[in-house]
């Protein structure tokens, strides 16, 4: 016997109820966590070589996005969906975007996506292997991962790291997905694209 409309309404709200609720302990959690020290990085900018405290600018925090490159579409539709609540995000924080790829190429790619958030490469520096988003041991995991880590930076100058996570299909960090999950065959082994064809 199939449940009436009310029923699955009930439902809904219920799951609505409960994943707020481990939306809620999960933050807790997080803020648990103890903070990592980390070092001064230097990285490569549009104009040479800048230190991980430079990207803060004038703000506290840094939110610096795990990029991995302009060959994976995935991590493209994560930076382009940040473009549209840069200011926002860059009022709150500083938000960078670093990926491994040459400081060339890089800006060129962010260029010819338009966005509108720095960007910086890693290129040279093991600070993506040492922020954890590298791995050499092989399997699934090998390689670049995309993801996010928060830094503070302290009134002594020295730099936390207060949180990281990853970033993957069906995450808190790209609508698209949830959107797709609306449709009633969700996403359909749908994968992103670099372009798509003009729209009418």
């Amino acid at each position: 016997m199939s449940p009436t409309d009310g029923q699955l309404e009930e439902e809904l709200a219920a799951a609505y109820k409960d994943f707020e609720s481990a939306q809620k302990r999960l933050a807790e959690l997080r803020r648990k966590i103890p903070h990592e020290q980390v070092e001064n990085y230097q990285l490569q900018g549009p104009n040479g070589p800048v230190n991980l405290a430079d990207l803060f600018g004038d703000k506290e925090d840094l939110i610096l996005v795990h990029n991995m490159g302009a060959g994976c579409s995935y991590c493209t539709m994560w930076a382009d969906s940040f473009n549209g609540v840069a200011d926002h995000l860059q009022d709150r924080a500083a938000f960078v975007l670093v990926s491994p790829d040459s400081p060339v190429d890089q800006q060129a790619f962010a260029r010819g996506r338009g966005w509108r958030f720095p960007v910086f490469s890693a290129q040279g520096s093991s600070f993506i292997a040492d922020m954890g988003f590298q791995s050499a041991e092989g399997g699934f995991m090998s390689g670049f991962q995309p993801g996010v880590s928060v830094f503070r930076k302290n009134g002594d100058g020295s730099i936390t790291r207060v949180a990281k996570d990853y970033f993957g299909p069906g995450d808190l960090y790209c609508g698209a997905w949830h959107l797709f999950s609306l449709l009633p065959d969700g996403w359909a082994g749908w994968n992103p694209q670099f372009e798509y064809p003009a729209q009418v």
